[in-house]
């Protein structure tokens, strides 16, 4: 086998390619781009990888995958013009990382559960921080502000869980839902725009907890959600086409018929 054929061959050739962009007399707007200019293309291609996934497209989610690989050489590569690491420093960081976070495969400890892992996972994380001099900010300070609201609400309220903050049961976070309800009922009965925003939020949180009790992933769900309601949406607009009319020229009893249809 040749090594243009491996993985690594493959890799290395993205990478000749991504210098070749980059470089005098390449692509003009490659050469433009810079850390800040190629994040929405990040978050974009990210959440591409997750559609794809969703749909279990595979050869969809193959050429995902590479759009996907494609950011961290392109960071890369950046990084590297400038002299501050290369790609190989990157691949170096996350091997040792994952050897050194897996000490029950590649060390002496032992785990026979997921929550097992989980300790020494957050066991090792928390050394890391100490030698890294960033021990001392807290306990939600790793969680970066930047993150979207429902991915940073998982992350803090699995932290706080984790050193015992949490219900002890399902049933008293459905309560707690229940109590954030009745404060965001009555803070429409006051009409404050503001005590609704922060309820809604509260409401909003508690659902992201009672997620975790679930063992669901919140942002997860809601993506199915919305993929479920494209494909009612859309059976319904493609009815009422066969009718010769548009959604605006329907009864909102009709749609709703057709709806029902849909789920049907």
């Amino acid at each position: 086998m040749s090594s243009e054929s491996t993985a690594g061959g493959k890799f290395q050739q993205l990478i000749a390619i991504m210098a070749r962009l980059r470089a005098p007399g390449g692509c003009p707007w490659d050469r433009e781009q810079t850390f800040d200019s190629i994040k929405p293309y990040t978050l974009e291609e990210t959440y591409e990888v997750l559609d794809a996934i969703e749909r279990r497209d595979w050869p969809g989610l193959a050429e995902e995958l590479g759009d996907f690989i494609l950011q961290a050489v392109f960071y890369a590569r950046m990084a590297e013009e400038r002299e501050l690491f290369t790609i190989e420093d990157a691949l170096d960081a996350i091997n040792q990382k994952l050897v050194r976070r897996h000490p029950h495969v590649f060390g002496d400890e032992h785990a026979a559960t997921s929550g097992d892992v989980k300790r020494i996972w957050g066991g090792v994380k928390a050394a890391e921080k100490k030698d890294r001099g960033l021990g001392g900010d807290g306990l939600l300070a790793g969680v970066p502000r930047a993150l979207p609201a429902l991915v940073e609400a998982q992350q803090i309220s699995s932290r706080a869980a984790g050193v015992g903050f949490d219900w002890e049961n399902p049933e008293q976070v459905i309560d707690k839902l229940h109590e954030e309800l009745a404060e965001f009922a009555e803070a429409r009965r006051e009409a404050s725009a503001d005590d609704m925003e922060g309820e809604l939020g509260d409401i909003l949180f508690v659902i992201v907890n009672l997620a975790r009790f679930a063992k669901v992933d919140p942002e997860q769900a809601l993506r199915r959600t919305n993929a479920k309601f494209r494909a009612r949406w859309g059976y319904i607009e493609r009815k009422l086409a066969d009718a010769g009319r548009t959604p605006a020229e329907a009864t909102v009893a009709e749609m709703e018929t057709l709806w029902q249809e849909a789920k049907r």
